[in-house]
């Protein structure tokens, strides 16, 4: 998981699902205003933010505030994903091989996320950060109406909503137990993670 060959395919893999992802918004992109644009592509910015950090350490860096925000993201909007289009056949949308994919994909966000925890690390002021950023994204997403678009989504908006304002705080508590277990391994070539304290 820390080698340099294994970093770089997580790399290639992430980016290209980053630009998926892009591609998936790019029809509500276009209806979006211009403030809100950075705060609905969730999935897609949760992976651009594990590619940045990842490019940091391929470099011998680390930027703590993007391995922060990778994790808590991933982890979120990973099983966000894998819920919304799970429940789709309830509601009476047949589940397809796009919703397949997107499942597939989005679970395996949600699992890097919470496997570099063992690697990945922020400061306090970072994990505020992150987790501003995903009480804020659901704050747009839900109260100014700005959530990825979903047939079903209108008439479901209040429990959606509800739920993923608490899926938040557990990714949150989550993230910060596992990455802040006394147990630290190194991923930057050079130092171990606790020097970084």
């Amino acid at each position: 998981m820390k080698q340099k060959f294994f970093l770089i395919i997580l790399l290639i893999i992430n980016g290209l699902g980053t630009v998926y992802g892009f591609w998936w918004y790019k029809f509500q992109l276009d209806d979006t205003p211009f403030k809100y644009l950075i705060f609905v592509p969730d999935s897609p910015m949760a992976t651009l933010f594990f590619c940045i950090a990842i490019v940091f350490i391929l470099f011998h860096r680390r930027s703590l505030i993007f391995e922060g925000l990778a994790m808590v993201s991933l982890v979120k909007y990973g099983l966000w994903a894998v819920g919304m289009n799970a429940v789709s056949a309830h509601f009476g949308y047949p589940i397809q091989s796009t919703e397949i994919m997107l499942i597939i994909s989005h679970a395996f966000m949600a699992i890097e996320g919470m496997l570099y925890t063992k690697f990945f690390n922020f400061k306090g002021w970072q994990f505020a950060l992150a987790a501003l950023w995903l009480f804020h994204n659901d704050f747009i997403d839900y109260i100014f109406g700005m959530a990825p678009w979903y047939p079903y989504l209108k008439e479901n908006m209040k429990i959606i909503g509800y739920s993923t304002f608490w899926l938040s705080v557990i990714s949150l508590i989550c993230i910060y137990m596992l990455t802040k277990r006394p147990v630290k391994y190194s991923i930057d070539f050079k130092q171990e993670r606790d020097s970084l304290k």
